[in-house]
């Protein structure tokens, strides 16, 4: 009796994976049925206690022997969407099903609990915020739903499409690399504009612009107070003389951002990015190359120039795939990838040239950046029109 109840409890088990896995939620993601449906397996089989970050991102993102987890957060990264995912899909479609799945922070085994019956509803505790907290906490989740609301509003995209967040998670270590590359930015009186382009280009779309928000929103929501977001058809003049500005998405779509005082050397083509000047081993173009197994490979540009009236900066993250905005938001926002261009770019004096192109190589799986790799980076030298700040 024991094990016919044993094989009962599994059979119901795999078939609350199949049930999750075939749902509209995970539909889109290939790369979330896939974590889900590995760690589910090995859990089922006894064999999730030996699971490593490192088997998990040989096994299921085709990582290679060399790859160290220490430089790469695409394991974790994942792990953390999928965990958003489950629920999601348990808030939406799966609100009735007798089996939650879940996947505990720390681990990759994956956990099968019957779903509680409650013989009366239970009312949700009132939670009271200390007075010199909620203003704070007011504040950051306003700054999140804004980005994502005005993502959606500017893109028509569904909120319910962006990869969702915590908007109480805590942001990401703010290491010395990430202060370098962000001090311009955050560090002067000047409020910060985030600009969504509202004009698609080739195959970047909406939704890559506004998960880029969201995902800049969580990262600076902690870090800077004044934050305003408007759409590339409504930046004004007046806005970038007197704002740094975080712009998402074609340049080519704002006439005033073609204006900005300086000579690029990475320019944005259809199908790839142009190097103007190669140099010793430097390509002359990056074409965007078409998908490779299960997954695609583009590039991304990152852009840090100077604003039009030379006071200021704008940085510019963009590319021509889905891709490629998230891959330039996670450059400038995750530790690791940080601390690479930081080493890259410095010069002998430990500094960061003034403004700067950065040229990054984007794998990616279901539009969503899995490997994000340093090529190359290009010291900008500003036109006549621009003087010190």
């Amino acid at each position: 009796m024991l094990e016919s109840n044993m094989v009962a409890e599994a059979d119901a088990n795999q078939a609350q994976v199949r049930r999750i896995i075939e749902s509209k939620v995970f539909r889109s993601s290939e790369v979330h049925r896939s974590l889900l449906n590995y760690l589910a397996e090995k859990s089922l089989a006894g064999d999730a206690e030996s699971l490593k970050e490192y088997t998990v991102g040989l096994d299921v993102f085709q990582k290679p022997e060399s790859y160290d987890p220490r430089q790469e957060s695409v394991v974790r990264m994942h792990m953390s969407r999928l965990r958003q995912k489950l629920a999601e899909y348990y808030r939406t479609e799966g609100l009735e099903d007798p089996v939650i799945v879940d996947v505990p922070k720390g681990a990759f085994k994956v956990s099968f609990e019957p779903r509680p019956v409650l013989d009366e509803p239970v009312p949700s505790p009132v939670v009271s915020v200390a007075p010199q907290n909620s203003n704070r906490t007011l504040a950051v989740m306003g700054l999140l739903l804004a980005l994502a609301a005005g993502a959606a509003l500017y893109l028509g995209v569904r909120l319910s499409q962006l990869e969702r967040a915590s908007v109480s998670a805590a942001p990401s270590v703010w290491t010395p690399e990430l202060r370098q590359l962000w001090e311009p930015l955050l560090s002067a009186e000047r409020p910060l504009v985030v600009c969504l382009a509202t004009q698609p280009s080739s195959n970047l779309t909406g939704l890559a612009t506004a998960n880029g928000a969201f995902l800049l929103g969580q990262f600076l929501a902690d870090r800077k107070q004044n934050i305003y977001l408007t759409g590339s058809d409504d930046l004004s003049m007046p806005e970038i003389s007197m704002s740094n500005v975080v712009y998402l998405g074609p340049m080519d779509t704002s006439r005033q951002l073609r204006a900005l005082p300086v000579n690029f050397k990475l320019v944005l083509e259809t199908n790839g990015i142009r190097n103007m000047q190669p140099q010793g081993g430097e390509q002359g173009f990056y074409a965007d190359a078409a998908k490779s197994g299960v997954l695609d490979e583009s590039y991304a540009l990152v852009t840090y120039a100077p604003g039009l009236t030379g006071k200021g900066g704008v940085l510019y993250l963009s590319g021509h795939h889905v891709s490629s905005v998230p891959a330039g938001v996670e450059a400038f926002t995750e530790p690791e990838l940080a601390r690479t261009l930081v080493t890259k770019m410095q010069k002998a004096d430990g500094k960061l040239p003034r403004f700067y192109q950065v040229l990054l190589k984007v794998r990616s799986m279901d539009d969503t950046p899995v490997e994000v790799t340093y090529v190359l980076h290009k010291e900008l030298a500003t036109t006549g029109k621009a003087h010190d700040n």
